[in-house]
């Protein structure tokens, strides 16, 4: 399991600005080790948030994103004290979901 993403909801009048930093080796397969064997491809392929149980971000990433990520969204009709859920998974199986307070 990967470390928990570090995530900062801030609201500004009806807008709330998400930033998220995801923790993950993002491999590209395309890398080589120091014996010259490829490394397998490892990489994040579908994120999204919600908030009150409504996805407010869905994305598709890919081998090209870069290892440990940095992401920033907004959207409207979040308020303090409202939580923040972002989930990940990736081409392996595997998954993440972290929540944060909207300040």
């Amino acid at each position: 399991m990967s470390d928990p993403m570090r995530i900062r909801a801030q609201a500004q009048g009806d807008k709330t600005t998400v930033r998220v930093l995801v923790s993950h080796e993002m491999e590209s397969g395309q890398r080589r080790d120091a014996a010259g064997k490829l490394i397998p491809a490892w990489f994040i392929q579908n994120i999204q948030a919600t908030h009150d149980g409504k996805v407010v971000m869905r994305a598709q990433w890919g081998p090209a994103v870069s290892k440990n990520p940095f992401m920033q969204f907004a959207f409207r009709g979040g308020k303090a004290g409202d939580k923040v859920v972002v989930s990940w998974v990736d081409n392996r199986g595997d998954k993440r979901s972290d929540e944060a307070t909207i300040a």
